[in-house]
């Protein structure tokens, strides 16, 4: 590490937000598997980009299919994928994006990280409040079914913890609120001035 430096760039996220016409976000889901963080980062992306944002989704279904493809599902595996979820947010971030992250991210640490690493006024942590029998209840990928039967182990909510956020931005309860509801409450937080 003593042998590198950061490099300057003339450009700034300034720079790339004013070109945008909006400051970038990062709208950190956090909840159970079967939650619903995919489905509303999907219908939160469509209301966006409907708006005229510039908006990217990092799911972590698709990621564990290629850049953490590497990383099995233990505790340490899970803490070195929302390391590299956050280094990877943080610089779509930076090119003035809304990033919208659906990962389970079962620890408050490394939230807490994500936060740091992101900067808070940028960083959006919403807690999609998904009772588990409601999650297994949806389990439309059989992974409770799997984890019950004991084919499939460390599945949070099962046999590994969830650290559920004590003072998230905002909190979606799947169950009482519609995905329009909830994409207007995000849109809402969205546009709060930082701070």
């Amino acid at each position: 590490m003593r042998n590198l430096h950061k490099q300057e760039f003339l450009i700034t996220r300034a720079d790339r937000e004013r070109l945008g016409g909006h400051p970038g976000r990062v709208v950190w889901f956090t909840g159970l598997s079967g939650a619903g963080k995919s489905t509303l980062a999907n219908a939160l992306e469509v209301e966006l980009f409907a708006r005229g944002k510039r908006t990217y989704v990092l799911d972590g279904d698709n990621l564990r299919q290629g850049l953490n493809k590497d990383l099995p599902f233990t505790d340490e595996g899970r803490v070195e994928n929302i390391r590299r979820v956050a280094e990877v947010a943080k610089l779509m971030l930076d090119a003035g994006v809304i990033v919208m992250t659906a990962f389970i991210s079962p620890f408050k640490a490394d939230r807490d990280l994500a936060r740091e690493l992101i900067g808070p006024p940028k960083f959006l942590e919403v807690f999609v409040d998904t009772p588990l029998a409601e999650c297994e209840a949806r389990d439309s990928k059989g992974l409770y079914r799997k984890a019950r039967t004991g084919e499939l182990r460390h599945m949070t909510g099962i046999d590994s913890p969830y650290e559920a956020p004590t003072k998230p931005d905002l909190v979606i309860d799947s169950g009482a609120c519609s995905i329009d509801q909830s994409v207007q409450a995000l849109c809402l937080l969205i546009d709060r001035p930082p701070g």
